[in-house]
């Protein structure tokens, strides 16, 4: 079984995500395949839900914004984030 989060050799936390821009709310879905689902509430235009996105994991892993990089997906639904130095349980994200 693939695993959505895994730590690099960097010790940098790896998301592996699947998001929905254009949602009533931003929120923490669950799993979705080997990804993590996460909805958006902005649209997928000139990089604002990415913006969002970024943001809502440097919250969530409480890191700043800047240690959270896009790592590839800027255009798609599917997304691989790179969150440098973060001591939170990446499954913390689940039970909320």
């Amino acid at each position: 079984m693939i695993s959505w989060h895994r730590f690099d050799s960097a010790g940098d936390l790896i998301l592996q995500l699947h998001v929905q821009p254009g949602a009533k709310k931003t929120e923490v879905v669950g799993l979705y395949g080997d990804a993590l689902k996460i909805k958006l509430a902005a649209p997928p235009i000139e990089g604002k839900a990415n913006l969002i996105l970024t943001k809502l994991l440097a919250e969530r892993f409480t890191v700043p914004l800047k240690h959270v990089i896009l790592v590839s997906g800027e255009h798609s639904r599917h997304k691989l984030v790179r969150i440098k130095q973060t001591n939170c349980d990446p499954e913390s994200l689940l039970g909320e």
